[in-house]
């Protein structure tokens, strides 16, 4: 099981961290990996200073994260962990 932490801090919030979340949770419902990815909401995760949403898969932070980018983000970080 992977966990995916997505930002809901002040700074991502004000980024868009609710629109991020939706697309992941798409996404996740679209590849049939709800069993596999377990989906939270995290505070700060001390990446402000960059752009876009951070996110943590398991315990790599990944920043930049914007609704655009979560099936990149997908393909590159998460499936390679549940080999889907």
């Amino acid at each position: 099981m992977v966990t995916l932490s997505i930002c809901v801090g002040s700074s991502c919030h004000l980024k868009g961290s609710y629109d991020v979340i939706e697309a992941m949770r798409k996404l996740i419902k679209e590849k049939g990996t709800v069993d596999d990815i377990d989906l939270k909401a995290a505070f700060c995760l001390g990446k402000c200073a960059f752009d876009g949403v951070s996110i943590k898969v398991n315990d790599k932070i990944i920043t930049g994260v914007t609704p655009d980018k979560v099936k990149d983000v997908y393909e590159a970080e998460i499936a390679p962990l549940i080999g889907k």
